[in-house]
This record gives structure tokens, sequence and C-alpha cells, in this order.
């Protein structure tokens, strides 16, 4: 791990989001990338991309600058410390590709800087396609090692998923977590299935919101719910003439509305989502040619 500096305090808390599997509509890193400018956090340290990722799956990137310029940039996980303030304590914010290789050594590497950096709990957003639907609350699901942050989930009807099966560094770096005895904590939302790979803000705020009641963070959500509201009234206008996709919709939100609270979300038996996203792309692409 490169460290080009450290913070100078106690940092209690980690909150990480990995792109890739764990991060359906790109969910989870929005949700990190928010609180990272919001809270004018800055970056100290990276993880060396050499030794986690293929470059075969977790591509280099190359845009043009200055004109002509070709810029290569590398996969990076990146750590960014935020001060804090009198209401919210400092935090260490880690956003970036999920790793391809040696998982644990990368875990190791994590452990050991929130070790130094004395961090007492980590927690890991994460998001993933079920049958949520994105007129409804966005459905969160997760868990605590800690019994207070706990008692707040379950306030709030949060359960812990029964999935089992394959699992990402999310799934790996909490049991890391567990065997360190370092309180942990890893909490999901859940991304309507006919979106696909579309970046949902929604699913995002809804993260946060669990976030920051958990952990009492005092987040100013105000620019994500104006943002979330917008991404709402797109999508119901991009499929406003689909009589066949509307039809899908008002299923899901009935089987939302009629599930029971415990209930966890699977994903439903629909078509293809090619419809859907073909519409909302069109009505984007209609947009800003209007506003052109």
């Amino acid at each position: 791990m490169e460290i080009t500096s450290r913070p100078g305090v106690t940092v209690p808390n980690i909150i990480a989001a990995f792109q890739g599997w764990n991060d359906a509509g790109q969910s989870a890193t929005t949700a990190v990338r928010y609180l990272i400018e919001s809270w004018k956090a800055k970056s100290f340290a990276k993880i060396d991309a050499e030794q986690y990722y293929s470059f075969s799956d977790t591509r280099p990137t190359i845009k043009i600058v200055a004109g002509s310029q070709r810029e290569l940039t590398w996969p990076s996980m990146e750590f960014f410390f935020a001060e804090g303030s009198e209401q919210t304590p400092p935090a260490v914010l880690v956003v970036g590709p999920e790793p391809n290789l040696k998982w644990r050594s990368f875990c190791t590497e994590v452990l050991d800087l929130a070790a130094s950096l004395g961090t007492t709990r980590l927690v890991t957003l994460g998001s993933l396609v079920t049958d949520a639907v994105h007129t409804r609350p966005v459905p969160i699901t997760g868990f605590a090692t800690d019994p207070a942050m706990q008692e707040k989930l379950t306030g709030r009807n949060i359960t812990r998923s029964n999935y089992e099966g394959p699992t990402g560094i999310v799934g790996v770096l909490h049991s890391y977590c567990i065997e360190a005895e370092m309180p942990t904590a890893s909490l999901w939302a859940a991304a309507p299935y006919y979106l696909g790979s579309t970046p949902n803000p929604k699913t995002a705020l809804g993260l946060l919101e669990t976030v920051d009641d958990a952990m009492a963070l005092h987040l100013n959500l105000g620019e994500l719910n104006n943002v979330a509201d917008e991404f709402v009234r797109q999508v119901s206008l991009a499929v406003r003439d689909n009589a066949e996709v509307q039809e899908q919709i008002r299923m899901l939100e009935q089987r939302y509305d009629d599930r029971p609270v415990d209930e966890p979300a699977t994903p439903p038996e629909f078509p293809p989502t090619g419809a859907i996203i073909a519409d909302l792309e069109s009505f984007l692409r209609d947009q800003r040619a209007d506003e052109g």
C-alpha cells in the first residue's frame, strides 16, 4: 500500500464500497463517493494495482486530454480521509474496483491499516439486483456485529440476508474482520432488476439513509434526494408508453406491497430487461436533444 500522508487522529470508522459484482446500479460506490464529496475527504493512500488486479479483467482506461494527448489510468483502490466535525467522527472512505487477485493479502492490508489508525468499526456497502421497484422504498438487508448498531438496524426492520453461495470481496473482508475481532457491518440495497446496470441514485440514497441512522453521521442528503426524485421521474416517463413494461412494474409494485416486511427480495421471472433499458435510453436522448 502506498501511503502519501497519514491521518493524525484516531479514525473510528472505515466505510468501503467496491465496483463490480458487489455494486448493482453503481449504488454502493455512488454512496461512498457522495460521502467523499460532501465531507471533502482527501486521498491519502492507494493499493498497488499490479498486485491485486488482472488487467485483462479490470482494464486500464484511456482518455483524450488537451485536445489530442492520450492519458492512461490504471485501476486503483483509493483511501480517503474525512476529518469529521462536532457531530461526525473522522472516517476513512474506501472505493475502487473489486480486486481480481490475492484477496487474502488484500484483506490483510486493509485490516493492518485499520489497526494502525485505531479503527473500531469497518462498514461495507453493497447492492444487488432483485425484484425491487423504482416507485417504492429501497429494500435494505444487512447486519452488524456491534450490538448497538445491530439494534438500530433491527429498529428499521433490516434483517440479515439468507443468501448462500459465491461471495465477493465484501464477504471475505467481513470474515477477516470477525477473525480479527473488529466490529463490522454490511449493508446491501436492492436495485430493480429491470433497470439492469443503469446507475441508480435512489438505491445509493437508501444505503446512505440507513448508514446515517445506524451510525449517527448527521448527513446532509438533500442534494442526493433531489437527484433520486428526478431519476424516479425520468424512469417513469421513459416507460409510460410501453404497456408491457408498465404491466411488469405494476406486478412488482403489487408484489412489494403484499410482501411481509421480513421476506427477502428475490429476482423475478420476467422477460429480459432490454425493452426497459432501450426505452430509458431513448427517453434520456430525447431529453438531452430538447435541452440542446
